[in-house]
């Protein structure tokens, strides 16, 4: 078995975000939106979310959201130094002010999101000097894969007469 911090640092990231897709794919098991996010701390998985805003009722359940709790449960403390965030769509402004907040040293997202992107597209939060915390932000690995689940979720929706 390969240790994933011996991989060249692009390749790192491709990992973490399929892993950050496989938890896409499971908040389709309750019609949510299908994003995922894994957090990383010293090369290991210490939290993970997927979006569950219809499962719970919830307008703040989104997965970056979910996958910050849990990693400060993890490491038992509010600030995540260290860590790195995989998000498979860009952080809207609610998450990309928790990122911020949570002093998430780096994020690194899948598609663009130009309705309400807030690392980049339509805001640009995480790198925004006036903040007391800016985050190294990557966007667009494994973009293709992240945007198709995206576009088949809503296809069905709108097939069905949803959203």
């Amino acid at each position: 078995m390969i240790d994933v911090g011996e991989l060249p640092l692009m390749q790192q990231d491709e990992h973490f975000m399929r892993l950050a897709l496989r938890e896409a794919t499971a908040a389709l098991d309750h019609q949510d939106v299908p994003v995922g996010a894994v957090i990383v701390r010293e090369g290991r998985v210490i939290a993970r979310g997927h979006n569950q805003r219809e499962l719970l009722n919830d307008p703040t359940a989104h997965a970056e959201m979910l996958a910050l709790t849990a990693a400060a449960e993890a490491v038992g403390a509010w600030r995540l130094d260290g860590c790195t965030i995989y998000v498979t769509l860009e952080p809207c402004p609610m998450c990309a002010g928790a990122i911020v907040q949570a002093r998430v040293p780096r994020l690194v997202y899948g598609a663009t999101d130009p309705k309400t992107g807030a690392c980049g597209s339509l805001y640009a939060i995480t790198t925004d000097e006036r903040l007391n915390h800016q985050v190294i932000t990557e966007g667009g690995v494994l973009e293709h894969d992240a945007a198709d689940l995206l576009r088949a979720f809503f296809a069905e929706q709108r097939a069905m007469g949803k959203k």
